[in-house]
């Protein structure tokens, strides 16, 4: 297989695609009744009965904002591989290869292939800002520079344990809400509580990594959050993201019924909780990390049809 196919580490990237497929689904119909943030930065609330100026449903931004996404997810596969390479964090490894790391390419390369994606997402960021509103470029600097200094700079904040707080954000709400507000400019209640709901299986990724990781990170002192709270509470904070992601959804529900499709996939969800809890290690948590990637692959598909129809 093509290093660069292996570095960019595709079995991440429906992380990319599920959050922005559920916010356009999210600006599908969008509903009056409720508060918007617009681009002119106020509150506005509609009354029942009044109505509200919503533009169509613009699909190049949504085509745009989905290449950003996937951009900055490969972005930020590169930079890790980067960082984690030259830090000598990543010798020993349970995981896939990773490029700096085996040798299988220079570490400045690999640097320059995390730049290069990251540009393409900076460009595919600013049409939709020019577009939209230019307060968007905000958004899309701090998700770059979230994206390097992840694991990159003199003190990286995924080495804090802070990791699963910028996937979250920017994997969750950021890539849900904005797409949305590039869809319809316009952010709903229903956007922030399925961009959570994202974010939850985002985390739950991130969170099984570093479970199989915490002896090897020990080991270099990358703090983690996996690290910080030990095998036990992890494995539990990881079934918590799980439920967290399925009660949020039957919560958007109230908005749009249809939404409960997405509850279709928790059969997905069982192998991967039960699998954690009975104390799978190394390489079996491998297959629990595949299991999950499909579990939010199926959650998206199948709420992005209920909401999208609902």
């Amino acid at each position: 297989m093509n290093r660069w196919i292996i570095g960019a580490r595709l079995r991440t990237l429906p992380a990319a695609v599920v959050p922005v497929a559920l916010g356009a689904a999210c600006a599908v119909n969008v509903p009056h009744g409720l508060g918007w943030w617009t681009g002119d930065g106020f509150w506005a609330m509609v009354g029942e009965g009044e109505t509200f100026s919503v533009p169509g449903l613009v699909w190049w931004r949504v085509v745009a904002a989905l290449i950003v996404s996937l951009a900055l997810q490969v972005g930020v596969n590169y930079a890790n591989d980067y960082s984690d390479g030259i830090r000598g964090t990543d010798d020993v490894r349970v995981g896939p290869a990773r490029l700096v790391a085996s040798g299988l390419a220079p570490a400045k390369q690999v640097k320059m292939a995390a730049f290069a994606a990251f540009g393409v997402a900076a460009v595919a960021g600013l049409a939709v800002a020019v577009s939209t509103s230019l307060w968007l470029l905000v958004v899309g600097v701090a998700a770059i520079a979230a994206g390097w200094f992840y694991t990159g700079g003199p003190k990286p904040y995924g080495y804090l344990g802070l990791g699963e707080i910028f996937v979250f954000v920017f994997f969750g709400l950021v890539a849900t809400v904005g797409t949305t507000y590039a869809a319809v400019e316009t952010i709903t209640p229903l956007s922030l509580l399925i961009g959570s709901a994202a974010g939850s299986l985002a985390c739950a990724l991130l969170v099984i990594n570093n479970l199989r990781d915490i002896p090897t990170d020990r080991e270099v002192g990358k703090k983690t959050l996996a690290v910080r709270l030990g095998d036990k509470r992890t494995r539990w904070f990881y079934v918590l993201l799980i439920v967290l992601a399925f009660v949020l959804l039957v919560i958007a529900a109230f908005d749009r019924s249809l939404a409960l499709i997405g509850l279709a996939s928790v059969p997905l969800a069982v192998m991967p909780i039960r699998a954690v809890l009975n104390g799978a290690q190394g390489m079996s948590l491998i297959d629990v990390l595949a299991a999950t990637g499909k579990l939010q692959l199926a959650f998206g598909l199948a709420a992005t049809i209920g909401l999208a129809i609902g």
